[in-house]
């Protein structure tokens, strides 16, 4: 009868184990919200942080603008002036070229278009062939320092695209002039 004691006193305790066991798994009852509580909306769980995923070359950090609209606005290549009815370049305008030029060659993806412009004076028919002479001048002198001739185009605005409107002699100057506009290669 001793082995059926200790058999049974195996599976008591093996019972005992397992009720203790249950016991501690059990999780407490969740307590009773009050009305106030159970009326307010739970809070919505903070979000993670977003972080970017760190760049390993700095080129990719580099965002570098290469349209002709972009260099257009910054006014990479500047205008050049003209004495009044004359298409001569003028020696001040000759470095303005030059580097306007260099420009170019440095970025042969753009093309470049020079508006010729006149002051008021004379009749729109002068103004439209003066500002034709004018642009003319600027390509010829743009194909002299190794801009290619067919990444050049040239048209005339005469007087109508004046940038100042008054009637004196300063104002007319300032609409003596060449434009130089950028235009992608592929356009």
């Amino acid at each position: 009868m001793t082995s059926r004691r200790a058999g049974l006193w195996t599976i008591l305790l093996a019972f005992g184990v397992l009720g203790i066991l249950a016991a501690c798994t059990r999780q407490a009852p969740a307590p009773k919200a009050t009305p106030a509580e159970s009326a307010a909306p739970s809070p919505a769980p903070t979000p993670k942080a977003w972080t970017p995923e760190p760049k390993t070359q700095p080129e990719q950090q580099l965002q570098v603008q290469t349209s002709a609209d972009y260099f257009n606005k910054q006014h990479v290549l500047k205008r050049i002036h003209f004495d009044t009815d004359k298409w001569n370049i003028r020696p001040e305008d000759r470095a303005i070229l030059k580097e306007n030029a260099q420009w170019l060659l440095a970025h042969p993806q753009f093309k470049v278009i020079i508006e010729g412009h006149c002051d008021e004076r004379q009749t729109q028919a002068y103004n439209l062939a003066l500002g034709e002479r004018r642009a003319d001048a600027a390509k010829q002198y743009l194909i002299g320092l190794g801009i290619p001739a067919t990444r050049i185009q040239t048209v005339s605005y005469g007087k109508s695209r004046p940038l100042c409107t008054e009637h004196t002699e300063e104002c007319w100057a300032k609409n003596r002039r060449d434009e130089f506009l950028l235009e992608d290669m592929n356009q």
